[in-house]
């Protein structure tokens, strides 16, 4: 029987090793790259925050407040939590840093760690990655549509296949409370047939039954009134020109009546993005959703500010990548191999290591080690064109060897001069 380890990583979460952190690194590459394209800042908010800022804005009745929350009270009697999604803290530091004051509108993306108490699974996690972008100060529809575009482009630049989106409107203040009486109407003639969760669910807020992904309410969901009948005008042109928008740049959506997303801030245009290929994970959740959130920077203290924005999961797209068998980015490709002899040629190849990395030539090496076939064979492995060779002559010489790995070739240069002669045979 295998002896248990004292000390674990907690239930739900995980250390991100290395061979998973060139995934990550590859996601942030073309994060940053689009971000940068479409003219977005990076903002990195707390990881702990006022959990009243969670409940007041993604909603007490939603099940990220109700039931996911990491919370606790600190010495002091501060009640704060672990930041459960990013919306709800970008938003506030818009309204603490006074970027209303900035010329809009305001573009900001954000990349990290956040924190849900569920039941772990494939693709869910209790500490799990996101990246996302906020769009503060403009209310045309073409902003949504970039949106939608901007994380359809990110997954696809990341190699992901059969790419589709849902989409949907839910309303907004004008129109949402007359649709959400005939959905409660409907489904409260039809509570016995619901979940524990969405009976609750009616009584608290019954646009939240449309989010449930269990299979005993689906027939009912199924026949729920849907809310693209009860838009008022606004809302209904707004969605309308979404469409035109997407239909324009030719992507690929289809209407989801039913879809509501988990969070109560949003308004109008709701989306997300699935694989239609990846059956699996498409149950569990969407790689990237967001949509329109137009009361939420009032509702939270600051001016009235129109705002959509959207994230996507990192766990699900690394995961996404390895299922597709994607060949795995490497993290270090060196040009150049050191291969030394001896404590002289160690302290040597210390500052000769540092004349490369200024050079922003990358070097590979094994300084621990004394064997020259053990270091040559790791110069093979890594496939660099050259190694350089300082053995104990040549240290004491100031000399150093330089051997063509392919040809097999050596000659003999001054250590002095061994960057710039590496340089221009790189070069060539």
């Amino acid at each position: 029987m295998t002896k248990k380890l004292k000390f674990q990583a907690p239930t739900g979460m995980h250390d991100i090793l290395p061979e998973e952190q060139r995934y990550f690194q590859k996601i942030y590459s073309v994060v940053e790259d689009i971000a940068k394209f479409y003219g977005f800042e990076k903002i990195d908010t707390p990881i702990l925050e006022d959990a009243e800022l969670f409940s007041k804005g993604v909603g007490m009745s939603t099940d990220i407040v109700g039931k996911e929350m990491f919370s606790l009270r600190t010495k002091g009697g501060d009640y704060l939590a672990l930041r459960p999604e990013g919306t709800a803290p970008t938003v506030r530091a818009f309204i603490e840093n006074g970027m209303i004051n900035l010329p809009q509108p305001v573009k900001l993306w954000y990349f990290g760690p956040f924190f849900r108490y569920e039941h772990p699974q494939a693709g869910r996690f209790r500490e799990f990655w996101q990246f996302g972008f906020e769009n503060f100060g403009e209310q045309n529809a073409v902003i949504d549509a970039q949106t939608i575009q901007i994380f359809y482009n990110i997954l696809q630049e990341l190699k992901l296949k059969n790419l589709v989106i849902e989409i949907n409107c839910i309303g907004d203040s004008q129109c949402r409370p007359y649709y959400k009486k005939l959905l409660t109407s409907y489904f409260r003639s039809r509570e016995s047939a619901l979940c524990p969760d969405c009976r609750r669910r009616l009584r608290e807020n019954p646009l939240r039954i449309l989010d449930c992904k269990e299979e005993k309410c689906q027939p009912v969901k199924s026949q729920a009134p849907q809310i693209i009948d009860h838009l008022c005008e606004i809302c209904h042109k707004h969605f309308k020109d979404v469409l035109e928008f997407l239909d324009g740049i030719e992507l690929p959506y289809r209407l989801n009546p039913y879809l509501v997303r988990g969070l109560d801030y949003y308004t109008k245009t709701v989306f997300e993005i699935f694989t239609e290929t990846n059956e699996e994970i498409q149950k569990q959740s969407a790689l990237a959703g967001g949509g329109r959130y137009d009361t939420l920077v009032k509702l939270l203290g600051g001016r009235d500010t129109p705002a959509c924005g959207a994230a996507a999961g990192v766990n699900r797209i690394v995961e996404l990548m390895r299922e597709r068998s994607q060949k795995q980015p490497k993290e270090f490709e060196a040009e150049v191999f050191l291969a030394q002899l001896g404590n002289l040629a160690k302290k040597k190849s210390l500052k000769l290591i540092e004349e490369f990395r200024k050079e922003k030539i990358t070097i590979g090496e094994s300084l621990g080690r004394d064997s020259l076939k053990a270091q040559l064979v790791k110069a093979n492995k890594m496939g660099v064109k050259y190694t350089l060779i300082l053995g104990q002559q040549e240290a004491l010489d100031d000399k150093i060897i330089i051997r063509d790995m392919k040809i097999g070739k050596q000659e003999t240069v001054k250590l002095d001069k061994v960057v710039r002669e590496i340089s221009k045979k790189i070069k060539k």
